[in-house]
């Protein structure tokens, strides 16, 4: 017999929103399930019941804000309980605002609360890093299964054979797991690009390792479809709307 499941689960799964912001809905009566308003954490429904949000939930998405900043050296991507290294949130302040035409009537003085960073870049690392308060797009972007594509410039010192190239692209075990397949070429004499699908922790510098180069040099510059483009380091700018991931 099918087994009824958590409706906050349901939601996340549907990719309408993160268990997290499902329970919030739930408790504020914006859920229903086949047309009736559920308004109690916990509730359980079958899959096959139709699972909606309604316009007051939207309407909190909505007035949520993506940004992508540039991350220079020196920044961690998450907080730092200790508070010894500097969080790359705390670079989204009006005065590093990049401004674009194209966000015409964007305050950059809104209220950050909530905002995190979706994916990781190590402190030695640089480029596109995406903080958000919404948690469909945390989810899209780190989610066990994203399909999102990160690319990466890669500066590195040593000899690559092209058997060393083959393993960087298909090949290689991690924390005993096999690395999904990746596009790695080289971008010029002595920087290499990759494609991605996944992030584990310093995933390309343990990648490189392992076949003899040393990373002196990391840059993220896409996510999807979004590009870094000509953000200064340091810097940040809105996603708008019609960008999508």
């Amino acid at each position: 017999m099918e087994e009824k499941v958590r409706v906050s689960k349901l939601l996340s799964e549907l990719g309408l929103c993160s268990r997290r912001e499902a329970d919030s809905y739930i408790e504020q009566g914006l859920v229903t399930v086949d047309g009736e308003v559920v308004n109690e954490l916990g509730v359980r429904a079958y899959r096959h019941q139709k699972i909606e949000l309604q316009s007051g939930a939207k309407a909190q998405q909505a007035s949520r804000i993506t940004v992508i900043l540039n991350k220079p050296v020196g920044y961690i991507s998450h907080f730092d309980d200790e508070q010894e290294y500097q969080p790359a949130a705390s670079l989204i302040t009006p005065d590093n605002y990049f401004a674009s035409p194209l966000d015409k009537g964007r305050n950059p003085r809104f209220n950050t609360k909530g905002l995190a960073p979706a994916g990781r870049l190590d402190i030695d690392s640089t480029g596109l890093l995406v903080l958000t308060q919404d948690g469909r797009i945390a989810k899209l972007l780190i989610g066990e299964n994203s399909p999102i594509e990160k690319e990466y410039l890669v500066r590195v010192e040593g000899k690559l054979s092209f058997e060393d190239l083959d393993k960087l692209r298909h090949g290689l075990t991690l924390d005993d797991v096999v690395l999904k397949p990746a596009q790695v070429s080289w971008q010029n004499e002595d920087q290499l690009r990759f494609v991605l699908r996944e992030g584990r922790k310093r995933q390309i510098r343990r990648m490189c390792e392992m076949v003899g180069l040393k990373v002196i040099g990391l840059k993220r510059v896409r996510i999807g479809r979004i590009s870094l483009g000509p953000l200064p380091p340091g810097q940040w700018r809105f996603v708008r709307p019609e960008e999508q991931f």
